[in-house]
């Protein structure tokens, strides 16, 4: 219900944005399910796609882009992901941010994300800058409309090529 009405709000074809640090997304990270069956208990999260909430949907369909950056950013992305998994109990799903992106007013209390908050805070924070925005007005949509990243895959998740179980 929470997803249908993201996507009913935006029209977009997807309301979920997550990073990755390798094509075959075994290193998937974001903001979201904590457990697969409660949309409202969420914080940061590694991703699975063989399980968790990928499980429940295997339909879900996805589109995967490419940015290129130093390796650097890499390192500066790696750190600030380790930072995110130290605190990650104390870190939670930031629902007012989503209701806040409607309003266009940021809403960012500390340790609060959702999913493209996160991701386009960590670009950010590893000096890639996307947009002429804050993080806490950054959609998934944002990323599908940018010029600075590259489409190489659109299609059910799980019949994405690089894939390896």
């Amino acid at each position: 219900m929470f997803t249908k009405t993201i996507k009913q709000y935006t029209k977009a074809p997807y309301n979920h944005s997550s990073i990755s640090f390798d094509k075959e997304l075994k290193e998937l990270y974001s903001f979201g399910r904590k457990n697969p069956r409660n949309p409202l208990y969420g914080g940061f999260i590694k991703e699975d796609i063989f399980n968790g909430t990928y499980k429940l949907y295997p339909q879900t369909t996805c589109a995967v882009y490419e940015l290129i950056v130093t390796e650097r950013q890499i390192e500066k992305m790696r750190r600030i992901i380790l930072l995110f998994e130290k605190n990650k109990d104390r870190m939670i799903y930031n629902l007012f941010g989503v209701i806040g992106v409607a309003f266009k007013e940021p809403l960012e209390p500390w340790g609060s994300y959702f999913c493209s908050q996160f991701v386009s805070e960590l670009l950010e924070r590893s000096g890639i800058r996307l947009w002429d925005k804050i993080p806490a007005l950054v959609t998934p949509d944002d990323f599908r409309r940018s010029d600075k990243i590259a489409l190489i895959y659109e299609g059910p998740l799980l019949a994405y090529p690089c894939l390896k179980q």
